[in-house]
């Protein structure tokens, strides 16, 4: 091979650019790493600023990505002192959906190129990072200009044409970036507008604000107030932060309910301006997780309670089966007062599980109780349990369809088969009279073992699907039902990694299948 060649081939092979990435968290690096390896880029590493800043001065990047929340210097502040070492430099920074505070301070010093929420999309973050470095591109070759332009006046009258057709070139590169940096804000899945303070006029929006308003982009109006566009008001939304922001200059927030919908408003004026940054955040599903974290904490209270219950029972429990089985030892018993001390036994024993079920699920799963097992057994292990109740409704059939050969799986054994029960409990009060059909059964399906509950009752209504698992929920009568068991299972399903599926129809039954996942699959996962 020539030496031509071989530079030719060089060249082939060199990255196509230099990139610092700077973020305390190990994960994230690795992360755009891997999402960016597809760049052929020359990657660089930093797990805070102080490093970055060292880092910089050896490997002078073309492009810096930074986190916003950094211990010690944060990223606003280290990409100031990118921007100061490497002027040319592009500065993209990672925001979370809190770091409203840091776009503000961004803007006004119009020290970004870029944004780039979390959890990013990776296609959106191959773009961004590819506008980074054509931009850098742009600028160098802007500079090159420049001096050939300085060094080469003798012959601007001969080089005049093809320089106005590089101007042309350049200038809709620029347009093209100011269309990348509008598509970034369209990116963004927050409602972001620009509005003039005076009035609320709207002026600028992004695409999520147009779908909250349920209308095109290009409906946006430049003088229809924001409150009008948005919501169809006819008047500032109660709550606004908009004028609290005018009046002090800073950055507001206030919540507005619309349509029984509850977003969070934030306002940040522009310096010099007269026109503020809105953003808007529905957080409507939050606040229904708070209620729910509120309820799940009424049920912990209950299970303490039912605990501590339990335990005293215990004791007294002990005792009634130990003189029951002392007294049937006894020589010279009669036929029925064996009898009756045998069902004295049987009902102490049959108390004595109760008591062992409330005290399991009165505490949370502890780490030596975990261990790999067969799920199918632990299934069986349940059914048979299951059936003694069933003795009392013999008209009801219990089927089972347990596969051999499963892969084990990791978890509590004994709060597994509670949820089986609650379970197979719950699909026999679901059968309209006492008879029916229970089906239970075990597989895999993918990297998942699963057991599923069938029951040939009523089914349940699609309104009250959302609310099943919910604390205190129940449709049964009062007496009859608590509404924990569900919740309870639950719970012990997503402390094991699992999750659960409903199919049900009204009149023909429903069927709860739950997932687990293999372990080994799960480490064999990116």
């Amino acid at each position: 091979m020539g030496p031509q060649a071989a530079q030719l081939q060089s060249q082939d092979t060199a990255p196509r650019g230099r990139l610092l990435l700077v973020d305390d968290e190990e994960n994230i690096l690795k992360s755009i790493r891997r999402v960016l390896r597809r760049g052929d880029w020359e990657i660089e590493t930093a797990t805070d600023a102080e490093q970055g800043l060292r880092t910089l001065e050896r490997f002078h990047p073309e492009v810096v990505i930074s986190d916003f929340r950094m211990p010690g210097m944060n990223g606003v502040e280290f990409l100031t002192h990118v921007k100061q070492q490497e002027p040319r430099a592009q500065r993209i920074m990672l925001t979370g959906q809190a770091d409203q505070q840091a776009i503000e301070e961004a803007i006004n010093r119009s020290e970004i190129f870029r944004f780039i929420s979390k959890p990013w999309n990776d296609s959106h973050l191959v773009l961004t990072v590819k506008s980074a470095f054509e931009q850098y591109a742009l600028q160098t070759e802007n500079d090159r200009l420049y001096r050939v332009t300085q060094e080469q006046n003798a012959e601007l009258k001969l080089l005049n044409a093809d320089l106005e057709e590089r101007v042309a070139q350049r200038t809709r590169m620029l347009s093209q970036a100011k269309r990348e940096w509008e598509l970034s804000f369209d990116c963004m899945e927050t409602p972001l507008c620009v509005v003039r303070a005076r009035d609320f006029a709207v002026r600028r929006a992004n695409l999520a604000y147009a779908r909250v308003a349920g209308r095109s982009i290009e409906e946006i109006p430049s003088d229809t107030a924001c409150y009008r566009y948005l919501f169809g008001r006819n008047e500032p939304c109660t709550g606004c932060p908009l004028p609290a922001a005018v009046e002090s200059g800073k950055g507001a927030r206030g919540e507005v309910q619309q349509s029984g919908r509850t977003y969070v408003v934030s306002a940040y004026p522009m310096a010099g301006d007269d026109r503020v940054v809105c953003t808007y955040r529905d957080v409507t599903e939050e606040q229904s997780i708070t209620r729910r974290l509120i309820e799940t904490e009424k049920m912990a209270a209950v299970g303490q309670l039912a605990g501590g219950v339990a335990h005293e029972i215990n004791n007294p429990l002990g005792g009634i089966l130990a003189f029951a089985q002392l007294m049937s030892r006894d020589a010279g018993r009669s036929g029925s007062d064996l009898e009756s001390l045998k069902l004295i036994e049987e009902s102490a024993l049959r108390c004595k599980r109760i008591v062992e079920s409330l005290l399991k699920f009165s505490r949370h799963s502890r780490v030596e109780d975990r261990r790999l097992f067969d799920l199918s057994k632990c299934v069986e292990d349940a059914a048979v349990l299951f059936r003694a109740q069933l003795k009392s409704t013999p008209k009801v059939e219990l089927t089972l369809g347990l596969m051999d050969g499963l892969p084990k799986v990791y978890g509590d054994p004994g709060q597994l088969a509670q949820v089986v029960l609650n379970l197979l409990q719950n699909g026999l009060q679901a059968l309209p009279t006492p008879e029916g059909k229970l089906t239970l059964v075990t597989g895999r399906e993918g990297d998942r073992c699963y057991f599923a509950v069938a029951d040939t009752g009523t089914g349940i209504e699609e309104r009250h699907l959302p609310r099943i698992f919910e604390p205190s929920f129940t449709t049964k009568a009062p007496g009859e039902g608590t509404g924990l068991g569900l919740s309870i299972a639950y719970r012990i399903v997503q402390d094991h990694g699992g999750s659960f599926h409903v199919d049900t129809e009204v009149g023909s039954g429903s069927r709860f299948t739950v997932f687990l996942p293999i372990p080994l699959q799960l480490e064999r996962l990116p």
